[in-house]
Order: structure tokens, then C-alpha cells, then sequence
């Protein structure tokens, strides 16, 4: 079988493509298995210091492969069942991800593909694209982590807003609504989410694990717990050699140098 996820080293930024493009990246148990592991050799890799995700053709991901559900006819539920495992190991991933992820989306990001960039740490769309919830509109609900994303990227009442009538949004609306960090011309997403990855990459990656490990768990801790966790965070990272490079180029005035 080809391989489904392309993968391409570009510095220490890694490219993880979905390369389904024929069919719009659509989602089968191929594809997101694929998909799980390259993300899980890429947190692993010491010398990949940023994730660029993105999909190959005129789509980002069109969601899940509905076709392939239908060969469970006398029991849907369980396609579902398998595809949503996959695809919460994959959203898992990102969300654990010890390093930035960036989704370059262009085209469609639709039902899976929708809850697949919300679970990056970033996402830069091109002018023509769109997001689209999808789910409800086939007599579904969201999985993959997007009922934990998307009420904390937009709020309760517009998440709810988003599952109740599946409108598509447009790249301006979602950069309005926080859905989308930047917004840049057609066919320049990938090279923005490399522009941002270097220079990321130049940062403290140990600093910015640990701040998107509390960000994390901030929804979930009460305010006293939330805090010490601060408190320990913030010592570790003290600690670290990224936190004593910092601490002594701050004290002799010159940017620091991270490795």
C-alpha cells in the first residue's frame, strides 16, 4: 500500500502531510494510523524541534472516509468506533505534543479535519479556506477532542452555535473568532507555518512545553492547584539549562542562545 502520511525533514521543522489528495484526505484507519505514528516518532525525535500539519491537493482534510463506514453496514457504530480510537490517539498527540505544532490548512478542514487542526497549537489558513463542523449535519456528534477544543478556543455559546447549525466559516471569520492565528494568501501556508516553526525553534522548547502542559491542565485544576503547579513548573524550568541560559543572558544583556 503507498504510504498515506508523508513525512519531509525540512531543518528542524518536520512536514507530516496527509497525501490522499485524490480524495481530499479523507479520513480511513490507514491513513490516521499513519497519521498517529509520525506524530509519535516526531515528539520523539530530539533533533524535530517543530510539527508543520498539512495535507497534500486543494484540501486539508475533508474529514472522515464515510465511504469506508458503509462496509459495516449491519453496524455503522462500529467503524466509528475504530476510526474515532485512531483518531483520538492522533488528537492526543498534538495535545501532549512537548513542542509546536502548526496546521497549514487550505481548502476544506471538515469534520475530522476540523477537530484535527483544532487540536494543533496553531492554525494559519489560506484566504480561500474554511472550516466546516460537518458532524451534526450527517446525524453525528464531534469527536477527536473537538468538544474540549473548540468551547476554549470560541466559547460555549458559539461552539454550540457551530454544532447546532454546521454553517461553513470562512478564513476571516475564523481568524475573527480565534479559530484561525493568521490568515495568509493562497498557496503560502506552508511557508508561514515554517516562518513561524524556525523561529520557535530558536526559543526555549523546555519553556514552551511546560507552558502548554499548563494551559493543558488549567481548564481542569481548581485555582490553588493550578498555582502550584506554576510554582513547580516554574522552578523545573529554572533548573533546566534553557532556564539558566535565559536567566544569564538576561543578566549580561544579550540574547540568549537555546539549544
Amino acid at each position: 500500500m503507498p504510504e498515506l502520511v508523508e513525512i519531509i525533514d525540512h531543518g528542524k521543522v518536520r512536514e507530516v502531510a496527509l497525501n490522499r489528495p485524490k480524495n481530499l484526505n479523507a479520513l480511513n484507519l490507514q491513513i490516521m494510523t499513519e497519521l498517529a505514528d509520525a506524530l509519535t516518532a516526531a515528539a520523539a525525535d530530539a533533533s524535530v524541534r517543530g510539527v508543520c500539519l498539512t495535507g497534500r491537493g486543494k484540501a486539508f482534510c475533508a474529514g472522515g472516509d464515510l465511504k469506508w463506514t458503509l462496509d459495516f453496514a449491519d453496524d455503522p457504530g462500529v467503524s466509528f468506533h475504530t476510526l474515532a480510537g485512531q483518531l483520538n490517539r492522533v488528537a492526543v498527540e498534538l495535545r501532549h505534543m512537548p513542542k509546536p505544532v502548526v496546521a497549514a490548512v487550505q481548502g476544506a478542514a471538515a469534520g475530522a479535519g476540523f477537530t484535527l487542526a483544532l487540536a494543533c497549537d496553531f492554525r494559519i489558513m489560506e484566504r480561500s479556506a474554511f472550516f466546516l463542523q460537518a458532524y451534526t449535519s450527517n446525524g453525528l456528534c464531534m469527536d477527536g477532542g473537538g468538544t474540549f477544543t473548540l468551547p476554549r478556543l470560541v466559547g460555549l455559546a458559539r461552539a454550540l452555535e457551530i454544532a447546532a447549525f454546521d454553517e461553513r466559516i470562512p478564513a476571516e471569520k475564523a481568524l475573527e473568532w480565534g479559530l484561525a492565528n493568521r490568515l495568509v494568501d493562497d498557496g503560502t501556508a506552508r511557508d508561514e507555518a515554517f516562518t513561524m516553526l524556525n523561529h520557535l525553534a530558536e526559543r526555549s522548547l523546555h519553556s514552551f512545553a511546560r507552558c502548554k502542559e499548563l494551559f493543558n491542565q488549567a481548564f481542569q485544576n481548581d485555582f490553588e492547584t493550578q498555582a502550584e503547579r506554576e510554582r513547580r513548573a516554574l522552578a523545573a524550568c529554572a533548573r533546566h539549562d534553557d532556564g539558566r541560559e535565559g536567566l544569564r543572558a538576561f543578566v549580561e544583556k544579550r540574547p540568549p542562545k537555546f539549544v
